[in-house]
């Protein structure tokens, strides 16, 4: 979203996948960044002199405090479909619930409880499975931010960053009302300017702004997955500040992507895991409504190796590719949920920079010693 359960839980704001490189190909327990583990409030009436939403978001948050929660209580309920979703991206991180959902795809249909909190300006968030295999995925984090950060620099908190370049690459448009589970929803949908991402479509609770249906569609408009709120219950706005992800520099990984979708920018969070080992790499792109994972290491005699081509999970695809870099074969992997062409393309093009490693590495013989 990072960035948001990918697999099972999509949130078009936070989707993040951190799973490892094979743990994901044996369908691993995505982040819990999923769009309908964001519960929203706004006003149900509005004022002629509340602020605009725009300026009082603006102004909500700063590195050190975090966002303040309180402002969604007092600013005007938005109009624009633009105005919904930039509504949609800061409630996500705000409300404190319990709900049940429903997951349909390819795979077949399952049944979730969903439930999110916020402890000390950290959120929680778990999802467990009510049928098929007990399975319960937790995660606790707090706001991303836009991208990774130089030295001296103010990086932006995530939804500002996604805002900012949303109407590049994707069309919004609001298509009247509906009623979804028992409440009245805005519909509100979002195409893609190209055939490189898929579309969205969400149903926004007119009282809350939550998203209480998604559809993903895939470039021909058909559905791949629809993820619904069946039950909604206890929800309420945290009385305080969520915090904001540390800042963090960018990795001198030896190897970069050649190309990437127009749009997609590299997401700062830590992609390291107990499952592998420092020779893995793994970097996280979105363009704020989905995300691909980049994973390259080394293919030895240890280590798993996955036949090359395309591999199909779920509703997400795997590009896979065995590769001379740096004079060594390696195994590159780009996964999310893309079209299947547009992820093979990023498989074939990463390129090799030794040159970045060593610019680090002079960097820190340079410190001085504590």
């Amino acid at each position: 979203m990072g960035a948001g359960m990918t697999a099972y839980f999509r949130h078009p704001l936070r989707s993040v996948q951190r799973c490892s490189l094979i743990a994901s190909f044996r369908r691993c327990g995505p982040s819990l960044a999923a769009a309908f583990v964001a519960l929203m409030w706004l006003p149900s009436a509005v004022v002629a002199d509340e602020p605009s939403g725009q300026e009082a978001l603006a102004a909500a948050w700063d590195s050190d405090a975090g966002f303040d929660c309180t402002v969604l209580d007092g600013v005007a309920a938005p109009e624009s479909p633009e105005g919904w979703f930039e509504f949609s991206l800061w409630a996500n991180h705000c409300y404190i619930f319990h709900a049940r959902a429903v997951r349909i795809s390819s795979d077949g249909i399952r049944t979730l409880a969903l439930s999110h909190e916020v402890v000390d300006g950290v959120e929680r968030e778990v999802a467990q499975f009510l049928d098929g295999p007990p399975r319960v995925f937790e995660r606790r984090g707090s706001i991303g931010r836009g991208g990774w950060a130089e030295e001296g620099s103010e990086v932006p908190a995530s939804p500002t960053a996604i805002m900012t370049h949303l109407s590049d690459h994707y069309r919004l448009r609001l298509d009247g009302e509906e009623r979804i589970a028992g409440r009245y929803a805005v519909r509100l949908d979002i195409e893609p300017l190209d055939s490189m991402r898929y579309g969205h479509r969400l149903w926004l609770d007119r009282a809350t702004a939550l998203p209480l249906k998604q559809l993903l569609l895939d470039d021909s408009g058909r559905v791949l997955e629809t993820f619904q709120i069946t039950d909604l219950e206890r929800a309420r706005l945290h009385d305080g500040h969520v915090r904001l992800d540390k800042l963090r520099q960018a990795p001198p990984d030896p190897w970069m992507p050649g190309w990437l979708p127009p749009g997609y920018a590299p997401q700062p969070v830590s992609t390291r895991s107990s499952v592998h080992d420092d020779a893995v790499g793994h970097r996280l792109f979105s363009d704020g409504l989905s995300s691909l994972s980049l994973f390259v290491e080394p293919l030895d005699a240890d280590g798993q190796v996955l036949s090359p081509g395309m591999h199909r999970l779920g509703i997400s695809y795997a590009a896979v590719r065995h590769a001379d870099i740096g004079g060594q074969t390696m195994q590159i992997v780009a996964m999310g949920e893309l079209p299947p062409q547009v992820l093979l393309q990023i498989a074939e093009q990463v390129e090799w920079r030794p040159e970045r490693v060593a610019v680090d590495d002079d960097d820190v013989a340079q410190e001085p010693p504590p």
